[in-house]
């Protein structure tokens, strides 16, 4: 499936290692927030004021134990619909 298709509540995955901006509570800009192949659940679909073409992603993705934890806004690339 193609991202550009999925709903909420659809599973998706990383697609690579993503590390935090700076922006996200409890984590230092660069360190690494979710690695590549975690799952998670699209939550919601949106756009930046910045970038109004181009789709944002809300994905709640799972931690170690398996229950869905941390919400990310993620783009399209950094998401796959294959484990």
């Amino acid at each position: 499936m193609d991202i550009a298709q999925i709903q909420p509540g659809d599973m998706v995955f990383a697609a690579a290692d993503l590390f935090s901006d700076g922006e996200i509570p409890g984590y230092a800009e660069g360190a690494l927030v979710v690695k590549a192949g975690t799952r998670g659940v699209l939550i919601n679909t949106g756009h930046y004021e910045e970038y109004p073409d181009v789709e944002f992603y809300l994905v709640q993705f799972e931690d170690e134990s398996g229950t869905l934890g941390l919400s990310l806004g993620c783009w399209a690339e950094e998401l796959t619909t294959n484990a």
